[in-house]
């Protein structure tokens, strides 16, 4: 039976009016806590933030030291950085961060966020406040977003299962102790639209008690694309009520739903758009293809002070993605047909409507305690976590329908004219438990020396089940992790760190984002794959701690690949990889005028062994050598601030069993903003300047020609990236 998801989303200017009429209502709080405000003579005044894109700790409690004491590479992207770039989804908001690219989507499964850093897939590495957020989703908007968090390097005793090249944290907006609300509007190129409320009061409950409330409604087309529209709404309220001076508790809720046209990009041989291809072009079908995506998400987090070197934390989630996506590749066939004709290759109106849920609970008691000239700052832990995932999956049937000379390759119809036949194709269910404790210890050895100390322990199981044959598959592994580092501290403001870690990556490790074993034969009785990492580095604080520089070396070793044996057709533990290089970072104010937000990686990535030949000593597929990101304002007289900002991405392989590349590129961008006053501001942001035409998420596929003609059976094919935009925004604060 074919199952459809119903969406409230509004139309688009219904959507539109709604937020205001629903931020204008919001409003009344605030102001209503403005009129009951009792006075006293001193007012204390919290969470005031300054400016300057320098975060000096990270969100998650795991981490127990600052970041200038962490012996490990950690990228924050602050809300600073976010808002002067109107950097709406995570994939724009980790354009920020040098090492990280992103793989273009598989059929309507693999559409959401695909992401690697330091060559290596972070598709299951995603938390949310520290907690794993494992389903397969596009993360369009940051509207209650505070900060991201890349956390660099194998670290599964942080993030458990995966994270061979890290793992991304994404920091929610919570209460604050303070009354503000900020009302934002914007408009621009390609039909772009957006309203935003935030406003957060004080409440007279309890100790410390507040309410937030964001808002956010959005549209527009993808620029540079030929209408291909987004749609979006989203509500976040959360309250922290203080039942003591030492216990407080934060309700929160999250729901968003997108309603948007599927964009598979076009076709591409060897990495290169089809000569004569328009980069407008669209190959799929505005009448069939539709994504719609529904999350919502319910935590509560307990804090209680146990003492004053004592502290307990509780966090329970319960989330729920929702994805009915159709869509139609980009891969074309020419043969047998006219030059400039081709007929659709890959899977045409195809639907995978999958809903995934999660139950988490995590636990941490941080402490402090001497052992003889010892000092420990410890964190003991433990998690819990049940996710499902439910697909259903059919297809329109469009093959053997298309005409006789196939369509017009320089101008696709985008629309679906001939029958269809739909029907359901089958469909899987699978679930996910994992189980773990862990323990984190910082011991002061020395003023001048801190060793870093980490372990866990994790217990993983799951089983995945056609729907049709009704056939179940089960797996589960036992794995440890560890870290440790050393950090040596020549001066007050700067560090020299050297850290080993490890991490692993089961079979069962994709089950809550596609449902499926990795592809091949008795991947369910395979090992976890294993990985280790050595990172030497250092960190600095300069202009009185408002700049911070930092360098780090490292090398990544993924020792067991799993390897198709190309004689038995069976998974194997046979591959060996490795990706090794260097991060600079340079974060923070420069001068009361200038900020500056830059990093820079260099990936040396090789195949060292593989049951494949054509593998061994080439470079990971999509995995720059080298890539580059800048931003900086300046502000050139009192109120008027300019921005601009560049990104690099160099040559990259699109396969690891081929010479074929896909060309480097840079994209620029620039802001201006006004302040007129306390209250109003205005800002400017023009995205793309030069309107470069680059190819940002890759497919690892070179296409395939027919050995005797040479003409193309099957491409694969490319996404690009964002052409030329430009967007005006207006913000009110009160």
């Amino acid at each position: 039976m074919r199952t459809f998801i119903r969406s409230s989303a509004l139309p688009p200017r219904t959507m539109i009016s709604s937020a205001v009429g629903l931020a204008v209502a919001s409003l009344a709080v605030p102001a209503q806590a403005q009129q009951d405000v009792t006075h006293f003579d001193t007012v204390t005044v919290k969470d005031v933030r300054e400016q300057g894109y320098k975060t000096e700790k990270s969100a998650s409690s795991k981490y127990v030291k600052p970041l200038l004491d962490t012996p490990q590479t950690v990228t924050v992207v602050p809300k600073e950085v976010m808002e002067e770039q109107q950097a709406l989804s995570l994939r724009q908001v980790l354009s920020n961060v040098s090492g990280i690219t992103f793989d273009a989507g598989e059929g309507g499964g693999g559409s959401g966020d695909k992401i690697n850093i330091r060559g290596f897939s972070a598709n299951s590495n995603m938390q949310i406040d520290g907690l794993r957020d494992s389903s397969q989703n596009n993360r369009t908007d940051t509207f209650n977003i505070e900060q991201v968090e890349v956390l660099k390097g194998p670290n599964s005793v942080f993030g458990g299962a995966g994270t061979t090249g890290g793992a991304i944290n994404q920091v929610s907006k919570a209460p604050k102790q303070r009354d503000f609300a900020e009302l934002g509007a914007s408009l621009g190129t390609d039909e772009y639209r957006r309203v935003t409320l935030d406003a957060n009061t004080t409440l007279d409950v309890g100790v410390n008690s507040a309410a937030r409330i964001n808002l956010m409604a959005h549209e527009n087309d993808v620029p540079g694309r030929n209408n291909i529209d987004r749609q979006r709404f989203g509500i976040a309220p959360s309250v922290t009520i203080g039942l003591s001076e030492q216990t407080q508790a934060t309700l929160s809720y999250f729901h968003q739903q997108d309603d948007n046209l599927p964009d598979y990009g076009l076709p591409a041989r060897n990495g290169r758009v089809l000569p004569g291809v328009d980069r407008e072009s669209y190959f799929g079908w505005r009448n069939l293809d539709e994504e719609k995506i529904q999350s919502d998400a319910v935590t509560l987090k307990l804090e209680h002070e146990l003492s004053e070197t004592a502290r307990i934390e509780n966090q329970t989630r319960y989330s729920r993605v929702d994805r009915d996506t159709t869509i139609s590749a980009s891969h074309v066939n020419t043969e047998n047909l006219d030059p400039g004709r081709y007929n659709p290759a890959g899977p045409q109106g195809y639907r995978r409507d999958a809903r995934t849920e999660l139950w988490i609970n995590q636990t941490g008691v941080a402490f402090e305690f001497d052992t003889g000239a010892l000092k420990h700052d410890m964190l003991v832990g433990g998690e819990l976590a049940h996710e499902t995932y439910d697909l259903t999956s059919g297809s329109y049937n469009l093959s053997g329908n298309y005409p006789a000379n196939g369509f017009d390759l320089y101008n696709p119809p985008g629309v679906w004219t001939g029958p269809t036949n739909y029907k359901d194709s089958g469909g899987t269910e699978a679930e996910l438990n994992t189980r773990a404790l862990y323990v984190f210890d910082t011991i002061t050895l020395h003023p001048q020396w801190d060793l870093s100390l980490g372990a866990r322990q994790d217990w993983i199981s799951g089983d995945t089940s056609n729907k049709v044959s009704g056939d179940t598959t089960s797996t589960s592994d036992r794995m440890f992790s560890g870290r440790a580092g050393i950090v040596y501290k020549p001066a007050d403001n700067g560090r020299v760190y050297l850290a080993y870690g490890t991490s692993f990556n089961p079979s069962a490790e994709s089950f809550a984002t596609s449902g499926a074993l990795p592809r091949g034969n008795g991947a369910e009785n395979l090992d976890p794959e294993k990985n280790e990492t050595w990172e030497l580095g250092t960190k600095w604080e300069l202009m009185n701690g408002h700049l911070g520089v930092d360098g780090a070396l490292f090398r990544v070793d993924k020792t067991n690949a799993r390897e198709t044996n190309s004689v038995t057709n069976e998974l194997e533990l046979a591959g060996e990889q490795r990706v090794q290089g260097m991060e600079l970072g340079l974060t923070g104010v420069v001068s009361e005028q200038w900020k500056l937000f830059a990093n820079y990686t260099l990936l040396d990535s090789e195949t060292l062994s593989s049951f494949d030949p054509n593998r061994v000593g080439r470079e990971l597929q999509n995995t720059p050598r080298n890539s580059a990101n800048l931003w900086t304002t300046y502000e050139v007289i009192p109120g008027v601030e300019l921005g601009y900002g560049a990104r690099y991405v160099g040559s990259r392989a699109v396969t690891s069993s081929s010479d074929t590349q896909i060309d480097s590129y840079w994209v620029h961008n620039a802001m201006a903003s006004y302040r007129v006053n306390e209250a109003f501001s205005l800002q400017l942001n023009v995205n793309n300047l030069f309107d470069e035409e680059y190819v940002e998420r890759v497919r690892g596929s070179n296409g395939s020609v027919d050995p005797a003609t040479g003409i193309l059976t099957r491409s694969s094919a490319v996404e690009l990236g964002d052409g030329r935009s430009a967007v005006l925004s207006a913000n009110y604060r009160f």
